[in-house]
């Protein structure tokens, strides 16, 4: 997918991790700052302008404790006189207009005349004169129907308050780069673990190269390298089967293809040649046709021993006294030299039921196969155990081991025909069905094998 074809609101996804730490760190940062420079503002505002309250009430209290106000003010007395050298001192009464030095234009209001006629005992606002500049004009009674008004600039707290929020502004913006440089700097630090991973991960790709990665600490990049080496394992664990598989197989398709290839060289030499009999001529086609059954059972069990995971089959409850039963009617008919004691009891598991078959099957095959003529071969099926006795020499002890393994070939058997590949069936089919499987003696002297497959009341409910 290009990068114009990506959905909206996926950018992000087009970055590297690095910048994307660095970018939230930054916004987290930076919100963070933001949110202290406002409220430093904001509370330093409100301060000054308590401080400037609290201020002008304390002048205009202690200058209205002097009898001598009216017279003060009349005389137009300068400001220093009462402290207050940047105040508009103002005097109003019910009786005539405002008077005072230097008195601002701004118009005193309802508030400022509720303290001259005794509804308040004082008033502090902030009124804007005609020119545009701002006061802050506290009012406090100066006695019966008067009150005295001092009014001071707010220029000097607004400057005050532009130079604060410049310095945070600025100092914010270097917050905000240092957090920047801080985010991508600890980015790069802390994911360089990751990067060493994905570079190896990489190679491996490249290389096929299973080597297990190294390990370094104990946080979640050392966990993920742990997870993927356990990957690498099982996935050289699988290419190493699927080579002895492929060198197996090989080994074991020569042999027939050989002798197929042999006997037809030798109908197609015998063709328009008298010398060679008719009985010969169809004992080379009998030899012919068993070699391809052969060849058709050895690609058969080799597709099936190559599925490392199971094919979507239909997977439901199967009665396994019925799977034998069938297997046994199959074997029965290719092995009319032995005889049967057949006894089972019915038990239902959920799995496969063709493969169930073919799985019992290649154990009936083997028992026959191994049991001498007018043998027996005992099957029971009881308590979800399945027994297959034979009246064969039984299996070695350093053999047993073995027989489950893809093409495993005893000493005794190496010259009876078959493939090796019987027993690994079924040991696959087992497995997946959760069941095990365990080879023993029996009581005649051959070889027993004994299948346990979980029955239904044993299968936990998905």
């Amino acid at each position: 997918m290009s990068s114009s074809e990506w959905p909206p609101g996926r950018w992000h996804y087009r970055r590297s991790l690095a910048s994307r730490v660095a970018v939230l760190t930054t916004v987290a940062v930076g919100l963070s700052i933001t949110v202290l420079a406002f409220t430093a503002f904001v509370v330093m505002r409100q301060q000054l302008m308590s401080s400037l309250d609290q201020s002008l009430l304390n002048r205009a209290h202690k200058a209205t404790a002097d009898s001598a106000l009216s017279e003060i003010t009349a005389r137009g007395v300068p400001p220093w006189v009462l402290g207050a050298a940047d105040v508009r001192i103002i005097y109003i009464s019910l009786d005539g207009p405002p008077s005072g030095t230097d008195i601002p234009h701004f118009s005193l209001g309802r508030p400022e005349y509720d303290v001259v006629t005794g509804q308040r005992r004082s008033a502090v606002r902030t009124l804007v004169t005609e020119e545009g500049e701002r006061f802050r004009v506290a009012t406090v009674s100066a006695g019966s129907g008067q009150a005295l008004v001092l009014a001071q600039p707010l220029a000097p707290n607004d400057r005050t308050l532009e130079k604060l929020g410049g310095v945070l502004f600025v100092f914010g913006a270097l917050g905000v780069l240092t957090a920047l440089l801080a985010g991508w700097l600890v980015a790069r630090n802390g994911l360089r673990p990751v990067r060493r991973l994905t570079s190896a991960v990489e190679r491996i790709a490249v290389t096929e190269d299973l080597t297990p990665l190294r390990i370094e600490g104990d946080d979640e990049v050392a966990r993920l390298a742990t997870a993927f080496n356990q990957m690498l394992l099982a996935l050289g664990a699988s290419r190493d089967r699927q080579r002895r598989l492929v060198a197996d197989a090989s080994h074991e398709l020569r042999t027939p293809l050989t002798s197929l290839r042999t006997n037809l060289d030798l109908l197609r030499q015998a063709e328009g040649n008298s010398a060679l009999p008719a009985e010969a001529r169809l004992e080379l086609l009998d030899d012919v046709r068993a070699q391809i059954e052969e060849l058709s059972a050895l690609v058969g069990d080799l597709v099936e021993l190559a599925r490392d995971e199971p094919t979507t089959r239909t997977v439901a409850e199967v009665d396994l006294a019925e799977v034998v039963e069938r297997a046994v009617t199959r074997v029965r008919r290719r092995a009319q030299q032995v005889s049967f004691d057949v006894a089972l009891e019915p038990w239902s598991v959920v799995g496969d039921s063709s493969s169930l078959e073919r799985a019992v099957t290649n154990l009936l095959d083997n028992a026959s196969k191994w049991s001498p003529a007018e043998g027996t071969v005992t099957v029971r099926l009881a308590q979800g155990v399945l027994t297959v006795d034979d009246e064969g020499s039984g299996i070695d002890e350093a053999d047993r081991p073995h027989i489950f393994d893809r093409f495993y070939r005893s000493e005794e058997s190496r010259a009876m025909p078959g493939s090796g590949l019987g027993l690994a069936i079924v040991r696959q089919v087992i497995d997946r069905h959760g069941g095990r499987i365990e080879v023993s003696r029996a009581p005649s002297g051959g070889a027993r094998f004994a299948v346990w497959l979980p029955g239904v009341a044993a299968v936990t409910p998905g």
